[in-house]
């Protein structure tokens, strides 16, 4: 088996398709089924089977892309503790990011880190956090920059994954301009706005982001200790486009504070703060996967993360 062989066996598997896998690779299909019939041929069994829905392994075809995976993943490592090896004159490292930790993040950071490392590759994977857990598990990615919730914490494992936090953010209200509950709002000391009391909203409209996005495990956990089974005006993908539906009146809305000025200057709602008890806040972290080798560039950039964003520095050696 050649490292050729075994990208393209998981390629397919992973596009379910002979066709969409060879656009990937940059092949044409006819040979990148002949390079597959050859490996088949040289196996003396079949890896694949047809369905409806596409591709799927066969038993064999499983073991193979195991297989396949782990070897990449070693084969990976040894290129960046390569480019290590040169000093870091070479090499590249991949990132994954919340969408919305990118726009906010790599302006700032990825410039500088280029200043220092202007021949090392970067490539980023932006997906939700579920996502980015997944792919970390599978070793698709060196690290990610993202959010934990209070659910399992920060300090826990989880799919093989350990986080390091940076930084611990609050989550607050979004609602239009004074809402007629705006008058049980009460400025406190160490909360940012007006703190007001959840349960006051059980009969309030709420406008949620996907199931599987964080934002919406951490607004459940909210919900579910204010003891609030939400009338849901509507869904989204985006928590931009809830907390400007929110400033409209069409619901009411939570967002995280820091991701609250992104975006400034229009569609302002009146924010306010939610009082601890109620685990209203998620933690910036840096994801790795559990005992994975992380390489100096990766290391480095890790470093002016969490200079640059978090309350702790952090050195991953």
């Amino acid at each position: 088996m050649t490292e050729r062989e075994l990208l393209y066996v998981k390629t397919i598997a992973d596009e379910k398709s002979i066709s969409k896998a060879a656009q990937k690779l940059f092949l044409t299909q006819p040979s990148l089924s002949k390079c597959l019939q050859g490996i088949e041929s040289k196996l003396g069994t079949k890896l694949f089977k047809r369905t409806n829905t596409g591709l799927i392994l066969t038993f064999a075809g499983e073991r193979y892309y195991k297989i396949a995976t782990d070897i990449l993943k070693i084969c990976n490592d040894f290129e960046i503790e390569i480019s290590d090896i040169n000093n870091l004159k070479r090499g590249r490292i991949t990132i994954g990011f919340t969408n919305y930790l990118a726009t906010q993040m790599l302006p700032v950071i990825l410039p500088m880190f280029k200043g220092k490392c202007p021949n090392i590759e970067v490539f980023i994977s932006e997906k939700n956090s579920t996502e980015l857990e997944h792919a970390l598990s599978l070793g698709e990615i060196d690290f990610a920059v993202m959010h934990t919730s209070p659910i399992y914490g920060v300090n826990n494992s989880l799919n093989n994954v350990d986080f390091y936090p940076l930084y611990k953010d609050p989550f607050i209200l979004a609602a239009k301009k004074n809402h007629p509950l705006s008058q049980y709002a009460v400025k406190t000391d160490g909360y940012k706005y007006p703190k007001i009391d959840i349960p006051l909203f059980a009969n309030e409209p709420f406008i949620m982001v996907n199931r599987g996005q964080r934002i919406r495990q951490v607004s459940e956990l909210i919900l579910q200790k204010a003891n609030i089974n939400p009338s849901i005006a509507l869904i989204t993908k985006s928590y931009e486009t809830a907390r400007r539906l929110a400033c409209q009146g069409i619901g009411v809305t939570f967002v995280p504070e820091q991701y609250s000025r992104i975006f400034t200057g229009i569609y302002e709602p009146d924010y306010y703060s939610i009082d601890e008890k109620y685990s209203a806040y998620w933690t910036l972290c840096i994801a790795v996967q559990k005992n994975a080798y992380i390489s100096k560039a990766a290391q480095l950039f890790i470093r002016m993360v969490s200079e640059r964003y978090g309350s702790n520095i952090l050195d991953l050696e």
